[in-house]
């Protein structure tokens, strides 16, 4: 084999394998970046200090996200979905599955669950961003982004309600958009758990159920049945 060919194959067999472990180091970042992130907020939390406790240099840090932003960014984006899987939150199997179900309850069920989860991992991040909001222009986009994100998943959940129920007398979609993002707001959800001791478990039931009460029609229920008072 000719020395290019040598060259190239090489290469190509070592390639993959600097991917991989570029792909953990930055796993590593964003994990010691988010425990940091949550423990001490934004503002006291350092790049130099997330770089110790990743294991790494400040200028590998620097390299692989650039400013503390996106390093927050990044932090919350893996938050929310839970890995680093370039798939958006509404492509996402759960929200196959959601989409596939018969009844309100069923919906609430699957959505209630993969919101909880996330909220867990992800609301004091988006707390400290909204914390760094006003003196960072940054991060105030970043916040920003996140309750325009948090909107459209909204949308997306109560367009799958109506498809199953009718809201009730008076309730136009948007109220009711702006009832479920009040409900999935990260600050009251930490505010919930870490201030009024409520587990995890409680914020689902909270959630799934205050969402028919709220929303429906009188006369139906969470499985999007009819008592005849429609």
């Amino acid at each position: 084999m000719p020395d290019d060919d040598r060259e190239t194959a090489r290469r190509a067999y070592h390639a993959p394998g600097r991917a991989e472990r570029a792909r953990h180091t930055r796993a590593r970042i964003v994990t010691a970046a988010g425990d940091l992130f949550r423990a001490q907020g934004y503002a006291a939390t350092t790049v130099r200090a997330v770089a110790a406790r990743a294991g790494v240099s400040v200028p590998t840090v620097e390299l692989a996200f650039g400013t503390k932003p996106r390093l927050l960014k990044s932090a919350i984006d893996v938050a929310i979905a839970g890995d680093d899987e370039p798939v958006a939150v509404l492509q996402r199997d759960w929200a196959r599955k959601a989409a596939a179900s018969d009844t309100v309850a069923e919906l609430l069920a699957i959505f209630g669950k993969v919101f909880v989860a996330a909220a867990s991992r992800a609301a004091e991040l988006v707390v400290a961003a909204y914390e760094a909001a006003p003196t960072d222009p940054e991060i105030k986009a970043l916040a920003e982004r996140q309750e325009a994100q948090r909107t459209i998943t909204v949308g997306w959940l109560v367009d799958g309600l109506v498809a199953r129920a009718p809201l009730r007398p008076g309730m136009s979609r948007a109220a009711a958009v702006d009832t479920v993002w009040l409900l999935m707001d990260p600050v009251v959800f930490s505010r919930l758990t870490r201030h009024r001791g409520w587990s995890p478990d409680d914020v689902e039931r909270w959630f799934t159920d205050s969402i028919p009460r709220l929303l429906l029609a009188p006369g139906w229920d969470a499985k999007g049945h009819s008592d005849g008072r429609t």
